[in-house]
């Protein structure tokens, strides 16, 4: 016989939990990233980016005693190793799940139902839970199936009204993405100077009047023609009178 079941588990099966009553609804919340913009003599305009991570909620109860919609047959729910635990030991263990800052399994599919003959044993129940997530691999082919990491956003529980001792609650899931930072190597003690643009400007040219020079002869020997000289004093502004006895170790520009 196949049923449908849902299922949290964590650190790789080591515990889980089946829910003890299906909830009426599993709401499925699947959004892009996108963004709007306004352009000129255009509108506005959507970028469309990538998804964001499934979000899931369910809602439901932990039942204090057994009721005809529980998952687990009443003979399993008086058993004194019953699957079905007391309202809060499922708080709290989902309450210590959040505490650890790791993702949990969600699992929602049909299985076939465990034999009576491994109601109460733990390694049968993870045994089932793996059938059940590899059959929900195929998700959203053929029979419906879910099965993802998550993590735990919300929890929010009530004790419901009266002396029933059921607690109400919801959850919200993210789907979790496995992720780890990549280590860089360094080769030796090798250290990459910051590349600094080059600049466009080009550095103005000068030179240095040395012993016995003459306006002319730095024209003839800097730029090549002696006629030149001429240019150089107006750009240095040197008076006629300098021309006869230039000033030994003064820079002139020579463009």
């Amino acid at each position: 016989m196949e049923e449908y079941g849902f299922f949290l588990s964590f650190n790789n099966y080591e515990e889980v939990i089946r829910l003890p009553v299906n909830p009426e609804m599993l709401e499925i919340k699947e959004s892009g990233d996108g963004k709007s913009y306004s352009i000129i003599e255009l509108g506005e305009i959507n970028a469309i980016a990538y998804p964001k991570l499934t979000e899931l909620s369910i809602e439901s109860m932990f039942p204090a005693q057994w009721y005809p919609f529980v998952v687990y047959p009443a003979s399993e729910a008086q058993e004194k190793e019953s699957r079905l635990l007391k309202p809060y030991e499922y708080v709290a263990m989902i309450k210590r799940w959040m505490v650890s800052r790791r993702p949990i399994r969600f699992v929602f599919t049909g299985l076939k139902q465990l034999d009576s003959s491994g109601a109460g044993q733990t390694g049968n129940m993870a045994d089932w839970l793996k059938e059940a997530a590899d059959r929900a691999a195929q998700t959203f082919t053929g029979d419906m199936g879910i099965n993802m990491p998550v993590s735990i956003e919300n929890f929010t529980w009530k004790l419901s009204a009266g002396n029933s001792g059921d607690i109400e609650y919801t959850l919200a899931l993210k789907k979790y993405v496995f992720y780890q930072a990549l280590a860089v190597k360094t080769a030796g003690n090798e250290v990459k100077k910051q590349q600094h643009r080059a600049s466009e400007k080009t550095a103005a040219a000068t030179y240095t009047i040395q012993a016995g020079d003459s306006l002319w002869s730095i024209a003839q020997k800097k730029l090549g023609s002696g006629s030149k000289y001429k240019a150089l004093q107006k750009l240095n502004g040197i008076s006629d009178s300098e021309l006869k006895k230039l000033q030994t170790g003064r820079v002139i520009k020579l463009a």
